[in-house]
């Protein structure tokens, strides 16, 4: 591994990408759509928004509103199917997928990781399914807030539990499972993202830390800042803009998160409620001390800093990342083993 190599995400294709066929065009599969559309490669979609479909055709994308007939289009193109929709959607997405499209590979893009795969593994569709997350976004939602540029030097997490299982069971891994993968590899590339393999459980215990607990963090912090009434909402300012940016997410979509990754949000939250109770007990004491929980909080947030993606201090105008990086030859002797150790390291990998 070698984290001073260039961005590989502008690399050339190593496996080709496949036509791309997205369920859902929000932010994320909205700004997907558009990344493909810009770098020249085929992609369509659905969307169930008359607005939103309206929006996208006007600037010239191929969408639909009809589901049956994006899904069989997709099955006759063999396309790559991007599922971009709520987690509340995924199961009936996925049925319609089971009928209309049983030949196509299937990745997604729903930001907790397990419920996803238990409602495959029960469609028997293990062998053609590679779960993904793109960790990029904004609090806005729908077509409009999508845009070209969203991924950008973002991780984007690739789920490869079936490899693992198949190694461990002593049984290669199928060549289509391995095609798909690598399908989801070039999509992350060509979307400007850092492809980072992980594992379901995982990947949900560390996006309950990074993303699911801000926003619960957030939605609280805008209550308390609110009941401060006119003045309070007068006088905040940047710090507190950006502590809450995420409560104005749909909270249609911030539930679907943290609800569907609840014991992994418990688990975090049983974690930094001590640390606030510390912090209250500090402040109330006759000489208030909050030097341990400042100066621990300056060191986490610079490591995490130093791993957000790109180097800040880099004078050079090609963007260097700081992650890690396994280049792995897809299906060769030891591959899932370096998926593992690149895992454990949060590093990226560029496949052939």
């Amino acid at each position: 591994m070698s984290g001073s190599q260039g961005s590989s995400a502008r690399v050339g294709a190593r496996r080709p990408l496949p036509t791309t066929c997205i369920i859902g065009l929000g932010l994320i599969g909205g700004s997907i759509m558009r990344d493909l559309d810009a770098a020249g490669a085929p992609v369509y979609g659905y969307t169930h928004s008359r607005s939103g479909m309206r929006d996208a055709a006007r600037e010239g994308f191929d969408v639909s509103d009809d589901l049956s007939r994006v899904l069989s289009r997709a099955s006759s193109d063999h396309a790559l199917i991007v599922i971009a929709v709520p987690m509340h959607a995924v199961e009936d997405v996925l049925d319609s997928i089971a009928m209309y499209a049983p030949n196509c590979g299937i990745t997604d893009v729903v930001s907790v990781k397990k419920p996803v795969d238990e409602l495959v593994r029960a469609r028997g569709m293990r062998e053609r399914y590679v779960g993904g997350h793109p960790m990029s976004g904004t609090e806005d939602s729908g077509w409009g807030a999508s845009r070209v540029g969203l991924f950008t030097r973002a991780a984007w997490a690739i789920t490869y539990d079936y490899a693992k299982e198949c190694e461990d069971a002593g049984r290669r891994v199928s060549a289509d499972w391995v095609d798909i993968f690598g399908q989801v590899c070039e999509l992350a590339r060509v979307c400007g993202a850092e492809a980072v393999p992980v594992s379901v459980d995982k990947h949900d215990e560390a996006v309950a830390r990074v993303s699911h607990l801000p926003h619960v963090l957030a939605e609280a912090l805008a209550v308390v800042g609110d009941r401060g009434g006119t003045l309070a909402q007068s006088l905040a300012a940047g710090s507190f803009r950006g502590a809450t940016r995420v409560a104005g997410t749909e909270p249609q979509l911030v539930r679907a998160m943290c609800e569907t990754n609840a014991d992994a949000v418990v688990k975090t939250l049983d974690e930094i409620i001590p640390l606030l109770q510390d912090a209250r007990a500090s402040l109330a004491a006759p000489e208030p001390d909050l030097e341990q929980l400042v100066g621990a909080g300056y060191r986490a947030v610079t490591r995490m800093g130093a791993r957000k993606g790109a180097r800040a201090e880099s004078v050079s105008p090609i963007k260097i990342s700081s992650r890690p990086v396994m280049r792995i030859q897809l299906g060769a002797h030891g591959w899932v083993k370096a998926l593992r150790q690149t895992e454990s390291l949060g590093g990226r990998i560029d496949v052939f």
